[in-house]
């Protein structure tokens, strides 16, 4: 997902020596690369909206749907993928995964030929129900390809593919999607029906060859994994949890009804504020097209990924509450700048805001399990759905820009961030009981 995959629970492969420990460095090395891989899709997403909208002559709405499309998969496939993981295994399920995102991958090239926006999302669909199932077998499969001591070095250094993603994604998306041909309204209307048509054709067509090469890349990695002798994942008991019979509701437990409320709202925020970055970038500075995408991807991007490390730093000697409540208010500030100002302060302000959601995700999902004894299985599935919140808020985002302009949209990550700072500074105490 796109705020960094969480687990829980705990898995178990035979006992290695040092020697077999040494024989997993190539199959460790494949399953981080899926943690790049769903990352680079997650941010072409911010990429492929302002080009659909232009190529598919789109409104707002209308191309916000591309979030939607990618986690309504998730919020739709997740135990779907975690039965079949059940039943077949996980290496079985990271080659269909892998298999489904190659599918998705490959169909963007009908789609980009008919210029139908519906095929788009039905690829997007497709992709992201192959990244449901990566998700859901990575973090296992890490845990298991090495000793137990390093299990949490390993899961880290993998996770960090997924900030090398952020930077990639909006990067590569400018450098081989983006044409930088930008006509206003007037000079498309001047054009004559078929010189129109030629244009929006062109311009849809170039996610061909980016979408070809990384379907291609996406199999040749599904049969890497083929070939490649890898362990039998187990999930274990995980003694330091009460895992006795729940008595009563799951939500009963307040703290967790809280995260799931804050976790849905922090990744709308998340979506929607690099969503819309390209086009807000235009709005208020009049940045091109490319120059937005490179600046989300190396400023956002990178800020993303240095602001995890530096956050976990900082937890060793702050509260993490604290500290959520603290990043949750910056970001309200930062938001509130970009909408009432023009230029390069609310491009600035704008492209602070994922250095401080770095810490957001893990930090919600932890302080929401605490405590739950024989619950925090169930509580943990209702936190990873709760990242639907990705296909809501982008739309409002959509519907508020079309009915005033995408600077006044970003009052939906504004409410979004106002909630998890309730959540850091109340919400995750509510249940007194929790321990």
């Amino acid at each position: 997902m796109a705020g960094g995959a969480v687990s829980n629970s705990t898995y178990t492969s035979k006992p290695t020596s040092g020697k077999q420990a040494g024989s997993y460095l190539f199959p460790f090395i494949l399953v981080t690369s899926l943690f790049f891989l769903w990352a680079l899709i997650h941010n072409l997403s911010p990429v492929l909206i302002p080009h659909l909208k232009k190529a598919c002559q789109l409104t707002d709405l209308q191309s916000s749907f591309i979030d939607s499309a990618v986690f309504a998969a998730y919020f739709l496939m997740a135990l779907p993928a975690g039965a079949v993981m059940r039943k077949f295994g996980y290496k079985t399920g990271i080659i269909f995964g892998l298999c489904l995102y190659a599918i998705g991958a490959f169909l963007f090239i009908p789609a980009a030929n008919s210029r139908e926006y519906i095929a788009f999302l039905g690829a997007l669909f497709v992709i992201a129900t192959g990244l449901t199932f990566l998700e859901t077998a990575a973090n296992p499969y890490v845990t298991v390809l090495g000793s137990p001591e390093t299990a949490t070095t390993r899961l880290n250094l993998a996770q960090s593919f997924n900030g090398v993603g952020a930077v990639l994604g909006p990067v590569l998306g400018a450098r081989f999607i983006l044409s930088g041909t930008e006509h206003t309204q007037d000079q498309l209307n001047a054009m004559s029906p078929v010189e129109l048509q030629q244009y929006l054709s062109t311009e849809a067509g170039t996610v061909k060859i980016p979408y070809m090469i990384i379907g291609m890349v996406v199999l040749l990695v599904a049969l890497m994994f083929v070939v490649t002798k890898m362990p039998e994942v187990q999930e274990a008991k995980d003694e330091t949890v009460d895992a006795s019979p729940s008595k009563g509701s799951i939500f009963r437990h307040k703290h967790l009804v809280a995260a799931v409320i804050t976790q849905f709202f922090y990744i709308g925020a998340q979506i929607g504020v690099n969503a819309f970055f390209i086009r807000f970038a235009k709005y208020a500075a009049g940045i091109p097209e490319r120059e937005a995408a490179n600046l989300l991807g190396w400023v956002a991007g990178l800020g993303f990924m240095i602001g995890r490390f530096f956050g976990t730093f900082l937890m060793s000697k702050i509260k993490a509450s604290s500290l959520l409540t603290a990043y949750g208010a910056i970001n309200v500030g930062l938001i509130l700048l970009a909408m009432t100002t023009k230029g390069m302060v609310a491009v600035g302000a704008v492209l602070l805001v994922p250095f401080f959601m770095s810490i957001m995700f893990p930090t919600i999902f932890s302080l929401g399990i605490r405590g739950l004894g024989g619950d925090t299985k169930l509580g943990s599935s209702l936190l990873v759905m709760s990242i639907v919140g990705g296909a809501i808020c982008p739309p409002l985002m959509g519907l508020i820009s079309d009915a005033s302009n995408i600077q006044m949209a970003y009052i939906i990550p504004l409410v979004c961030f106002a909630v998890v700072v309730w959540f850091g500074a109340r919400g995750h105490k509510l249940d007194a009981a929790r321990s």
